[in-house]
């Protein structure tokens, strides 16, 4: 993984959405073109049923009808509904879901799913990103101030058994890759990816680690999304 990257705390999904269904990005210069600046605070927000309806897409009913869901007010998320079985629910934006050219691009929207561990560990840091995409700080601020928040433990490491649902079929991952197959994403701090086969050939599992933010991910794609309907396959067909 390219440097730079320490926003995208998720961003793992986004190359595993390239490398394996195969979507075609368009140049990164047309797309930082397109936003260089911040856009208006209200394109970024979301009117508030709609928000929660989107972030429950991450996960089977089964899961998200009983998780926390968190919406995006002007200055961070907000706890929107209590939940009763640890999962939290956002829906995430360019600053911290999507490539770099899209880290400003208003129209990103990506539903993801935690469970109790990652809501403890890993959303503290898509929450702290959050809020400094909305104060108007640059790529180069945000990444800057992760790092730094890290290295003070200022952010906690992954805890065990982080992990989230990223099966929405309605999100919007951004210009560079606008729409991500169902996956699941689990999250260690400084875990060698091929202690899970990761990376290797026939094996379905993807890893990335970053050692400079001490950050190992997993994803795993999964053949349906969360309602139920199947996922597009490398091969731009439909598992039946």
């Amino acid at each position: 993984m390219k440097k730079g990257l320490t926003r995208h705390i998720i961003l793992s999904a986004f190359i595993f959405a390239i490398a394996v269904v195969g979507l075609r990005s368009v140049e990164a210069q047309d797309t930082k073109q397109l936003y260089s600046k911040m856009a208006p605070i209200e394109q970024y927000l979301m009117e508030r049923s709609s928000e929660i309806a989107l972030a429950k897409s991450a996960a089977p009913a089964a899961i998200s009808d009983h998780a926390e869901i968190w919406t995006m007010g002007r200055r961070g998320f907000e706890k929107a509904s209590a939940g009763a079985n640890g999962f939290v629910c956002i829906v995430g934006r360019g600053w911290s879901s999507a490539a770099d050219p899209d880290f400003w691009n208003p129209k990103v929207r990506v539903p993801m799913c935690a469970n109790a561990s990652a809501a403890r560990s890993y959303l503290l840091a898509i929450s702290k990103i959050t809020e400094l995409g909305l104060a108007g700080f640059d790529l180069a601020h945000v990444n800057s101030s992760i790092a730094t928040m890290i290295a003070r433990k200022e952010l906690p490491a992954m805890e065990s058994g982080a992990m989230c649902y990223m099966m929405g079929k309605q999100g919007y991952g951004g210009d560079v890759a606008p729409h991500w197959p169902p996956h699941l994403m689990f999250f260690y701090s400084d875990v060698d990816p091929a202690i899970w086969g990761a990376n290797t050939k026939g094996s379905p599992i993807m890893g990335l680690a970053d050692p400079t933010f001490h950050l190992t991910q997993f994803v795993i794609p999964v053949d349906r999304y969360s309602d139920g309907s199947p996922a597009p396959m490398a091969d731009g067909h439909k598992h039946s």
